[in-house]
């Protein structure tokens, strides 16, 4: 298994990405007219898990920065659960302010704007200081607001969730976000197709692509294994890295299991807003 050595860029919400022009070598893009990171448009219209998935936006009061992430729409019983990055939620010790999700947003937020209620990061992510023996744990949920129907009734059924343990292998990937920067709108969805190896020897693991580079902007996106989330966006190599890889957080059982459950029964029991 590959142990991952970092460099490692933890994707910045609120960054502005600057891009060279070539930073995954040719052979390795599998994504059909992907870009020099990888990455093509999604079609429009979206459709399946492409409408289930969204922008994450919200503030950080301590530096006055906004914050753009992606995040899906997870399937649980009380239909109004978010997955995204737990750093797009939580950063340097302070939890990220006015958190709203738009799922399948383009260029306008079509299915409407959901505020979060409550969200959920691993306790390791939330009280210890940032270090990249973090990074297996860079996984968040945010409960949205109940109105009189739960988000799953607006946007269809939420991905059912594919949690993998360490030294799992996955092929065929379909990572989803928002990039921003240097050619790319930060509006639009776009999409890369990834093969994954094992990053680390330690539980729970932590999975790697080099057929994708993401930019500031794409964190919180989901990894899609056919019709299941395996993960979400977390990290990146610098972006100056002529061959760039990409780091994906799994849904790692027991530690997503047990956070999952928790926000599930809280939302169960939170009345609509």
């Amino acid at each position: 298994m590959l142990r991952l050595v970092l460099s490692l860029v933890l994707l910045d919400p609120t960054a502005v990405a600057e891009v060279p022009q070539r930073n995954v070598p040719v052979p390795r893009i599998l994504t059909p007219d992907g870009d020099r990171l990888g990455y093509a448009p999604v079609p429009r219209p979206y459709a399946g898990a492409r409408r289930l998935t969204g922008m994450l936006l919200g503030h950080d009061p301590a530096t006055r920065t906004n914050v753009l992430c992606g995040g899906a729409v997870i399937n649980s019983r009380s239909r109004s659960l978010v997955l995204t990055a737990a750093h797009c939620l939580y950063q340097h010790g302070r939890a990220i302010k006015q958190l709203a999700f738009l799922p399948g947003y383009d260029e306008q937020p079509r299915m409407g704007i959901w505020p979060a209620v409550r969200t959920w990061v691993p306790a390791k992510w939330r009280n210890q200081p940032y270090s990249p023996d973090l990074l297996p744990y860079d996984i968040g949920l945010v409960g949205v607001v109940r109105r009189k129907r739960p988000l799953e009734d607006v946007t269809g059924r939420g991905l059912p969730r594919l949690t993998t343990g360490r030294g799992t292998e996955l092929r065929g990937l379909e990572l989803l976000g928002y990039p921003g920067g240097k050619d790319y709108p930060g509006t639009q969805m776009y999409r890369c197709v990834a093969d994954t190896v094992e990053a680390l020897s330690e539980e729970p693991g932590l999975m790697v692509t080099r057929n994708c580079h993401a930019a500031a902007g794409g964190s919180g996106g989901p990894a899609l294994y056919g019709d299941a989330v395996a993960g979400v966006v977390s990290s990146s190599s610098p972006l100056k890295d002529q061959k760039g890889y990409t780091v994906l957080t799994r849904l790692s059982a027991p530690v997503f299991e047990r956070m999952f459950a928790k926000a599930d029964k809280s939302m169960q029991l939170t009345p609509p807003g």
